[in-house]
């Protein structure tokens, strides 16, 4: 091959771009999974304890 074209493709910069798009998506798809991950174990513990206290609270008898 040619020199030339070993030397345009050294200094070539239009796959890094590529290269720096495809890291920042992948990062924050792993953030995004990560903060919902955080949300849904959350709400699930919270749910159940709201669930525990329900169950376990007494409702007086109302009479007229």
């Amino acid at each position: 091959m040619d020199l030339r074209f070993w030397q345009n493709f050294r200094d070539s910069e239009d796959g890094a771009v590529t290269v720096d798009w495809v890291v920042l998506t992948a990062g924050l798809l792993i953030f995004g999974v990560m903060t919902a991950n955080l949300i849904i174990t959350g709400s699930t513990a919270t749910s159940t304890s709201v669930g525990a206290a329900l169950s376990n609270a007494e409702v007086p008898a109302i009479t007229f």
